[in-house]
């Protein structure tokens, strides 16, 4: 079987960790890691904004109330978080994009969001990736 593969950002290197307080992710492990039972890919690392929380919870999807039942503490601007890949892109389009994190935002989300799109919107924009444009 050997090791687990593997899984690679969006700008091809190793999948980095996205957050701790809370922890998030689909597995709950700090990453944006993905697999077949995650089917809504909560692949993006953001750093969630008020105004991404507010069209967030506009769409039915409240991330700032805690669910204690599920672990849940809720989350404040500021907070990094892994979202639905299609939910940041409705962000996106509306003009509330949250921040991404790129070394930490799983490469299965360019499957629905285009590159430049989260190049737009990198809070961690490494030296190297100015030299790509």
């Amino acid at each position: 079987m050997g090791e687990p593969e593997t899984e690679r950002n969006v700008l091809g290197g190793e999948l980095e960790p996205c957050g701790t307080e809370p922890l998030t992710g689909f597995f709950r492990d700090g990453s944006c890691r993905s697999g077949p039972e995650d089917l809504g890919s909560h692949t993006v690392c953001v750093v969630v904004s008020a105004e991404f929380l507010a069209m967030q919870r506009e769409l039915g999807n409240d991330l700032g109330t805690p669910r204690p039942e599920y672990g849940f503490p809720g989350l404040r601007p500021g907070d990094r978080w892994c979202v639905v890949a299609a939910r940041w892109l409705q962000a996106y389009q509306r003009g509330v994009a949250a921040g991404v994190v790129l070394a930490a935002t799983n490469e299965r989300a360019l499957e629905v969001v285009p590159l430049t799109a989260l190049r737009q919107h990198a809070v961690d924009v490494p030296d190297d990736v100015s030299s790509l444009e």
